[in-house]
């Protein structure tokens, strides 16, 4: 099973960049055009007006395994999320984070469960 959410915003995207998202467009002194002549198609886009947005999604394949899990919100400056992710031991773990442009990238990182690791067995062959 995957699902997936996502919500755009209704204005403006650009923001700030603080080195892990695409952020703006860099041009700190003004507007540049980018090949984008005259709006998209008669709507005005604030290409500098802070980004807002929210996703999240969730994968569990029990074929392969996999089972992890992200939230993420943004608020102009401020991103805020956390993720889940089941390791190959079997094991849980879980980060929760926050950046912004005052305190950079922070994290906190939770193991739970414990890790069962497969048996190895001698074939007789190995010296």
């Amino acid at each position: 099973m995957i699902g997936l959410t996502m919500s755009y915003p209704t204005h403006g995207g650009g923001g700030a960049d603080f080195g892990f998202g695409h952020g703006g467009h860099g041009d700190e002194g003004g507007h540049a055009d980018h090949g984008h002549h005259g709006g998209h198609h008669g709507h005005d886009i604030d290409y500098h007006a802070p980004a807002h947005y929210k996703f999240e999604y969730d994968v569990h394949d029990p074929h392969t395994g996999d089972v992890k899990s992200q939230h993420e919100t943004r608020d102009g400056d401020k991103v805020k999320g956390y993720y889940t992710l089941k390791e190959a031991d079997g094991t849980l773990r879980e980060v929760h984070y926050e950046a912004d442009k005052h305190n950079g990238f922070n994290a906190v990182v939770k193991k739970s469960g414990h890790g069962h690791h497969p048996a190895h067995y001698k074939t007789g062959d190995e010296h």
